[in-house]
């Protein structure tokens, strides 16, 4: 088998959001919206061409990742640029291979390359504690509210790179569509069927979860 991770293409669009929904349909929400937010994130300003891949297998798009630009305003009102990605998926039939790790992987690399500072998303910590990430306690980055959650975590690209920063992550309004147009698009889709799954319930738990680790 040929594993190929290249840049995504306009070809890639329709493709890469088939995969987005079928890898989100029913896990954290009755249905899935990630693959609107796909639609919709290459329209914004916030979007970063140059860190959005596919991963291919056999020539076949398997699994893709996409990056918003972030910044963390800090306690004087400057803003520190950073970036962050999702959605990331892959195929449900290949899960648990190693492919979302290699696409993960790639993307930190080229990051790296292209200067960028630092990564900060949300998500389950043991999904990216294997990648460096840790929770935005640890760099005194609180969200808006001026909490910290487990689930939102930084991995600086160079060292040194949030230290000296204390304030709060504010990710692209393009990460929060307005979804009034997601039903319609849905329905570009094949039909499927929406569910409520215990795993909803987990996700709202680890949404909220307050990080009581101690970094120091």
């Amino acid at each position: 088998m040929t594993v190929t991770i290249r840049l995504e293409e306009e070809k890639d669009y329709r493709r890469v959001e088939e995969i987005t929904r079928e890898a989100f349909w029913n896990l954290y929400v009755p249905g899935a919206t990630e693959h609107f937010l796909a639609h919709t994130i290459r329209s914004s300003s916030d979007f970063i061409p140059e860190l959005t891949f596919v991963l291919e297998l056999d020539g076949e798009v398997i699994g893709s990742i996409m990056y918003t630009k972030a910044k963390v305003i800090d306690d004087a009102g400057n803003e520190h640029p950073v970036i962050s990605f999702g959605p990331v998926c892959i195929l449900p039939k290949y899960h648990r291979q190693g492919y979302g790790r290699l696409l993960i992987e790639h993307s930190i690399e080229e990051a790296k390359k292209l200067g960028f500072s630092a990564i900060i998303i949300g998500g389950y910590p043991y999904h990216y504690h294997p990648y460096g990430f840790v929770g935005t306690k640890k760099y005194h980055i609180s969200m808006p509210d001026g909490k910290f959650y487990t689930g939102i975590m930084a991995l600086p690209l160079y060292e040194g790179a949030l230290e000296g920063i204390t304030g709060s992550i504010h990710f692209s309004p393009a990460m929060y569509p307005d979804e009034s147009g997601l039903e319609a698009f849905d329905q570009t889709f094949p039909p499927k069927e929406k569910k409520v799954q215990a795993s909803h319930l987990e996700f709202e738990k680890a949404a909220s979860k307050i990080d009581t680790n101690s970094y120091e």
